[in-house]
């Protein structure tokens, strides 16, 4: 039975506690809506990322517990410098204590850390942090966590073509599978599933490349809301998907059947 569809030929019940018959092997996460999250209850939007960061501890465990092999969060993009300076800097600092509080934790539950971004514009004392929190977690393979931190799609495309360009690959060796291997995610499964909270249809500059057949999925969750059950939903969703990859649905017939 064949799950190139991305479902088997016959789908299992939906209950509230129930795995679908199809687990993603990598999902990506757009961690949106934490600033809403908080002025919907009167509080600061500090209030919001802070319990963004405790969030992500629950999603992490349902990953483990469904099955999912990579998980890829979207932490601050290359444009987030941009936002008001105190909240540039107090979600440093969150990152900061994610990186002093929970490094060893995910260590100890076999959690690999990667970064995925640039770490120019950082400070030194944040990317030796970081840097260290990779290196300590480099041979864990329960699961493993992209921290998209300082991150943009577009500067990622950009960023691989200049490493060809300085590797003197001559342009007729140009392909889709080398330009991949150079992105930070080279060696990696694109995502199958891509999830955005608090309702946007954007994708913000997130794995434009790798998610060039990803299936999209939006809920207006937000972020510091979306636990496991809400996780669970976006799984049965995606397992009712039919992924073509650009052929037709009589072509996918016959790939499932042989």
């Amino acid at each position: 039975m064949g799950t190139i569809n991305g479902t088997t030929e016959k789908q299992s019940e939906q209950t509230p506690n129930t795995l679908p018959p199809v687990i993603p092997r990598h999902v990506a996460v757009i961690m949106d809506g934490n600033g809403r999250w908080a002025k919907a209850r009167g509080l600061p939007r500090t209030a919001g990322h802070h319990q963004g960061k405790e969030n992500l501890r629950r999603i992490l465990e349902a990953c483990v517990e469904f099955g999912i092999e990579i998980l890829t969060i979207y932490a601050f993009s290359t444009e987030n410098w941009g936002r008001p300076p105190k909240e540039v800097r107090i979600l440093m600092s969150i990152l900061n204590m994610v990186l002093d509080q929970e490094v060893n934790k995910l260590d100890q539950e076999g959690v690999q850390v990667r970064h995925i971004g640039k770490l120019e514009g950082v400070s030194p004392h944040l990317q030796k942090k970081i840097l260290q929190a990779c290196e300590q977690t480099k041979n864990n393979n329960r699961l493993i966590l992209n921290v998209a931190f300082n991150y943009g799609g577009r500067d990622e495309i950009v960023h691989a073509v200049q490493e060809i360009i300085r590797d003197g690959i001559p342009p007729e060796e140009v392909t889709e599978d080398l330009i991949s291997r150079y992105l930070y995610t080279g060696g990696l499964p694109d995502p199958d599933l891509i999830i955005r909270t608090s309702g946007e249809f954007r994708l913000s500059n997130f794995l434009l490349w790798q998610g060039a057949y990803s299936e999209y999925y939006s809920t207006p969750t937000y972020w510091p809301d979306f636990d496991k059950t809400e996780l669970l939903k976006a799984l049965w969703a995606f397992s009712h998907r039919r992924r073509r990859f650009g052929m037709t649905d009589e072509q996918i017939d016959k790939l499932d059947q042989s």
